[in-house]
């Protein structure tokens, strides 16, 4: 099991087999239908404010969350 912290309690909480399908549909969302030039283009993400699969964390936030999974891989490989 693991867990998406931005999605909502009921969903947070997943199977690595969720999320490999999550990741597939989004693969063949953004690429049938061109999503990722458009989000080049025009800056915007997802499905609007409030798609729950979009994290809403603060650039201070992320680089918080990037240096504790950098710290839990470097320990992890000796």
């Amino acid at each position: 099991m693991g867990e998406v912290p931005w999605w909502t309690p009921e969903r947070r909480r997943v199977t690595l087999h969720r999320i490999l399908v999550h990741m597939c549909v989004e693969a063949a969302r953004h690429a049938g239908h061109a999503d990722i030039l458009r989000e080049w283009i025009d800056g915007a993400i997802g499905n609007g404010p409030r798609d729950p699969n979009i994290s809403h964390r603060s650039p201070e936030e992320w680089a918080s969350y990037r240096a504790q999974l950098e710290a839990v891989a470097r320990e992890a490989g000796g």
